[in-house]
């Protein structure tokens, strides 16, 4: 697979660190994701790998470094403003809202990108977005879903929500946390498929996965980080073959 050929970056990350005290989680961590790619980012436990998604997506504010969206300095802003400007993302403990169904959970999830709070009291109860839930509904093949409440539904089906509520809202590029972990293999499978699928309509991402087999079959490249470092960024075949990291991380 090749997702960057002959296209310039959409998101540029450099320089970026942050500390925690005397604890250095991230050092000096830049990286390119291009236009209709999957870029996997795998490592220990510990590595920094969330802390550099936070510091991307404005849940922490680096100590050092920059943010470019499609050549724009967005360093700083907050995740409510880089989500309007087409970052989206998931988190490693799942954001859905248990007594909320399928549809008001994508719903709830969207509000913040329309409009301000005080026009959301005068809007109809669907905010105008029957049709893009219901599409988002269809993608992720949830339409037997429909009346069921999020706190009723597998784990496996609860992922499968939560990152289709990352994608309501039409971002250029996604940001996953673990989108495989706790899942079992059958409902792996869907997870898998839906993202291949919305990856060949477009949709760029970047992932955080614990889940070797899972993240060498879809990512068109893989950044390596260890002790708050990137190690290397290459094709899986790169990553399997290359000694620093079965070292420093596969073991064998």
């Amino acid at each position: 697979m090749s997702g960057n050929d002959k296209k310039d970056p959409v998101l540029n990350v450099r320089s970026i660190s942050k500390s925690f005290g005397a604890v250095e989680a991230v050092r000096g961590v830049s990286l390119d994701v291009y236009p209709g790619e999957i870029l996997g980012v795998i490592g220990p436990n510990g590595c920094g790998k969330t802390t550099l998604f936070n510091c991307i997506l404005g849940q922490l504010k680096a100590d050092t470094g920059k943010v470019l969206l499609r050549g724009e300095d967005v360093t700083g802003q907050s995740p409510v403003k880089l989500a309007k400007s087409g970052l989206g993302r998931t988190f490693q403990l799942l954001q859905v809202f248990d007594s909320m169904t399928v549809p008001d959970n994508l719903l709830t999830a969207n509000q913040s990108h329309i409009g301000t709070v005080f026009s959301h009291l005068f809007m109809r109860p669907d905010l105008g977005l029957g049709d893009k839930v219901n599409n988002v509904i269809k993608q992720f093949r949830l339409g037997h879903l429909v009346r069921e409440e999020a706190g009723n539904l597998s784990f496996g089906q609860q992922k499968l929500l939560d990152i289709a509520m990352g994608l309501i809202s039409g971002p250029q590029i996604v940001f996953l946390d673990e989108p495989a972990g706790g899942v079992n293999l059958t409902m792996l499978g869907d997870v898998k498929a839906r993202l291949l699928e919305l990856n060949r309509k477009g949709i760029t991402f970047a992932i955080i996965e614990h889940n070797m087999e899972f993240i060498f079959e879809i990512a068109h490249r893989i950044l390596v980080m260890t002790e708050g470092q990137v190690l290397m960024i290459g094709s899986a075949d790169e990553v399997r073959k290359d000694p620093r990291v079965i070292e420093a991380y596969l073991g064998q």
